[in-house]
C-alpha cells in the first residue's frame, strides 16, 4: 500500500513557484469577471472556461507533485505536464487577447471597466507564469526522455491547439471542393497529431512495432505538403469575387475566413520547424 509523503520542493522549486502564481492568477481572472456578471456569449464562457480549467488542472498537479502521487498514475508524468503546461499558455494567452477586445469599451472609466482590466492583467500575468514553466521545463538538448518536453512535442500542442481554434471558426465550406479539402487537411492533420499527444502520454508508442522516430518525421513532412495547399487553396476560394461587407463585425465571415487563413499559416509554420527539429533528432547524431 502506496504512503502519501509531502515534498515539499514541489512548491519550492522555480517550476512550483510558477505554477502557484499561475494558480493565484487563473483564481484572480475569474473570479473578477464572475464578480462582473459580464461574460455572457460563446467567448465570455471560453475565457471563464479557460481560466477554470487552467486553475483546477494546474492545483490538481501541485497537490499530486506535493504528496508525490503522480507515480501511481498510468501516464507518463513529465509529458502530461508538459503538454499541460503548454496548452494552458496557448489558452491562457488566446485568452488574455479575446477578453479585452469583446468586453471592455472605452473610455475605461467604471467600477465594472476596472475590474475587467485588472482581470486582464491578471490573465497576461498567468500566461507568463505558464510560459516560464514551458521555459523551466522544456527538455536540454540531447535529452529525449520525455518527448512532449523537447521542440517537437511542444509543436505538436502547437499544432493541435491551433488546428482547433480553425475549426472554431470553419463556415460555409459546404459544396466547395477547394475549401472542403482544405477542412479535410485541418482534421487529418489534427487527428494524427492529437493522437500522438495521447499515445506519449498514455506510454502507448513504444508497442508500435516501427522505428517510431522515422515515421514522425514521414508524417511532418505529408501534414507540411498539406497544410501548403490548405494555405493556397483556402483563401484563393473563400475570398475569390467576395469582397468584405461594409459592415463587418467579429461573426463577419469576413473575420472568419481571415482568421483561417493566418491560423493556417500560422500551422504551416509550425509544421516546418517540427519537420527540421525531428529531421535533427533522428539524422544528425550529436558527437560523442
Amino acid at each position: 500500500m502506496a504512503v502519501a509523503t509531502v515534498n515539499l520542493r514541489a512548491l519550492t522549486s522555480w517550476v512550483g513557484i510558477a505554477r502557484l502564481f499561475a494558480v493565484v492568477l487563473s483564481c484572480l481572472a475569474f473570479s473578477l469577471v464572475a464578480s462582473t456578471g459580464r461574460f455572457e456569449a460563446p467567448y465570455g464562457t471560453w475565457c471563464m472556461f479557460t481560466w477554470c480549467f487552467c486553475f483546477i488542472v494546474t492545483l490538481l498537479v501541485l497537490l499530486l507533485e506535493l504528496l508525490e502521487l503522480y507515480s501511481m498514475l498510468p501516464l507518463s508524468w513529465d509529458d502530461f505536464t508538459s503538454a499541460f503546461s503548454m496548452l494552458a499558455a496557448l489558452m491562457i494567452f488566446t485568452s488574455s487577447v479575446v477578453f479585452p477586445s469583446t468586453f471592455i469599451s472605452s473610455p475605461c472609466n467604471t467600477n465594472l471597466c476596472a475590474r475587467q482590466a485588472v482581470a486582464t492583467t491578471a490573465s497576461c500575468l498567468c500566461f507568463l507564469a505558464y510560459a516560464v514553466e514551458v521555459s523551466l521545463t522544456r527538455a536540454k538538448p540531447g535529452d529525449i526522455s520525455s518527448f512532449l518536453s523537447t521542440v517537437p512535442g511542444l509543436l505538436k500542442v502547437f499544432e493541435a491547439y491551433v488546428a482547433c481554434l480553425i475549426f472554431s471558426l470553419l463556415d460555409g465550406y459546404n459544396g466547395k471542393p477547394g475549401l472542403m479539402w482544405c477542412v479535410a487537411v485541418y482534421s487529418i492533420c489534427f487527428i494524427f497529431t492529437l493522437l500522438i499527444i495521447v499515445f506519449t502520454i498514455g506510454r502507448c508508442l513504444t508497442y508500435i512495432p516501427c522505428p517510431l522516430e522515422k515515421i514522425l518525421v514521414g508524417y511532418n513532412f505529408l501534414a507540411l505538403l498539406m497544410y501548403l495547399t490548405a494555405t493556397v487553396l483556402w483563401p484563393l476560394y473563400s475570398f475569390q469575387g467576395r469582397s468584405r461587407p461594409s459592415s463587418c463585425g467579429p461573426n463577419c465571415w469576413w473575420n472568419k475566413c481571415l482568421g483561417v487563413t493566418f491560423l493556417t499559416i500560422f500551422n504551416l509554420i509550425a509544421y516546418l520547424v517540427d519537420l527540421v527539429y525531428s529531421t535533427r533528432m533522428v539524422f544528425v547524431r550529436a558527437p560523442p
